[in-house]
Formats: C-alpha cells, structure tokens, sequence
C-alpha cells in the first residue's frame, strides 16, 4: 500500500467511487470542491494498492477558541478494505501533513455508539473528545446513518504527542456503549434508541462538570471521563496571547 496527497481530477473521481461505496450515492461532495482542496493547501490523502484508491482522509484548515486545526471531515475505505489499518494510516498520514504545515491540532467528529471506532480515536491515536453534540448533522440519509439521530462527539487530537492511549487517573468516570450498536439496532432498534438516549444523558451529564473523554475501555466497552488533560492546549492558548 502506498499513501499520497490526491490533488487530480480523477483523484476526485476515485475518492467520490470510494465514497459511494460507504455511504451510498448520497449528498456527494462536487467533484469540484474535492479538487479545490487540494488547490488550497488542504489535499486529501489517499491510501493505494497498485492505482486503487481503497481508502482516503479529507478535510480542511478550521479555526476554533484554541487557534488554528485542521477538521477532518471523512475517512472512508472500500468495504472489504475495513479493519485492516488502512484508517489508521491515513491518520498517521494527515498528521504529518498538519505537523509540516505548522498545524498541531487535528479535529473530527464520531458517532459514540460506535465502539470501534472510539478505540481507534482514542486509544491507538491518543485523541481526547471535549464537545458533545446532540443531533449534530440533523436527520441524515446514507446508508450508515439512516434513521439515526446524529449524536456526535467531537475529538482533538494534539499532534505534539506521540499516538497511542492516554493514562487515565484511578478516578475517571464510565459511560458505557453497547459493543456492537449495529446489531443491536438491527436486532431490537427500540432497545438501540433507548442506548443512545441513555448516552447522549450520561455523556452531557459528565461533561457538564468539566469532564472530557481520554480514553476508551475495550473490555467494559466504555469511555473513560477526566477532568481535561490538556498542557498541550493550555500552553498553547498561553503562547497565542503572549
């Protein structure tokens, strides 16, 4: 496998194949904005086997309270591509690209449900999730998000520090999620609702107490609350304002 920025116009027409097959034909981004990304300092990157784009990351310069990030808006591999690390190289990928742009925080959002993807985020790449949002994207229609509500959690990951898992203190806070939402929701969707209900209250709930999410638990299936372990972030809102 091979990585690099996409930048082409039939780079574009690769990532929307790619996209089509995770979400289905479905509020696609312009061939042309996919292209003026790259135009303007923000080119996707793509993960390839021969000239196969199985997989790529996308997303742009933000700017938030803490300064300048990139947001990573979507990472997507062909479907029988998943679980094989192709993600988390790409993660890898855009860090790079951020660090050489003179970029030190990356920020995406995730649906908590998904148990998977929580490890992945926070344990193999050490982000910390310090927003929660209800509904956040409103009621959508792709094939992965077709009637549920868009509850997200909103991640920042400091690319100072090295990736891996974060060491959490003796006394964080649980909020446990279902280890396989995707079959509870296909099994008994009244008993999923009832799950994220109960998420989105426990997630708001400790957050409003100053708390953010450092870590995911595999075994208990569960994210791990502290209070906010950001030196990195502090130091450098103190930098801004010298």
């Amino acid at each position: 496998m091979s990585l690099r920025p996409l930048t082409s116009v039939r780079d574009a027409d690769d990532v929307l194949t790619v996209m089509i097959a995770t979400w289905g034909n479905h509020q696609l981004l312009p061939r042309e904005m996919i292209v003026a990304l790259g135009e303007s300092g923000n080119a996707p990157f793509g993960a390839f086997e021969d000239d196969l784009l199985v997989g790529y990351v996308l997303g742009w310069a933000g700017v938030d309270a803490d300064g300048l990030h990139i947001h990573s808006h979507m990472l997507a591999t062909l479907p029988d591509r998943r679980h094989k690390g192709i993600g988390f190289a790409l993660k890898l990928a855009q860090r790079a690209q951020a660090l050489e742009q003179g970029v030190h925080v990356v920020r995406w959002t995730f649906d908590p449900m998904v148990a998977r993807n929580a490890w992945v985020n926070l344990g193999k790449l050490g982000a910390v999730a310090d927003r929660f949002r209800r509904d956040f994207y409103g009621a959508m229609t792709d094939t992965l998000n077709d009637g549920e509500r868009s509850d997200r959690l909103v991640v920042r990951w400091d690319l100072d520090r090295e990736p891996g898992p974060r060491d959490v203190p003796d006394d964080a806070a649980t909020v446990t999620v279902p280890r396989d939402y995707a079959e509870l929701r296909e099994r008994d969707p009244e008993a999923a609702r009832a799950a994220r209900d109960e998420t989105a209250g426990a997630l708001e709930s400790q957050m409003s107490v100053g708390r953010v999410v450092v870590a995911f638990d595999r075994d208990r299936s569960a994210y791990l609350l502290a209070q906010e372990p950001g030196a990195i972030r502090h130091s450098r809102t103190e930098e801004a304002g010298r």
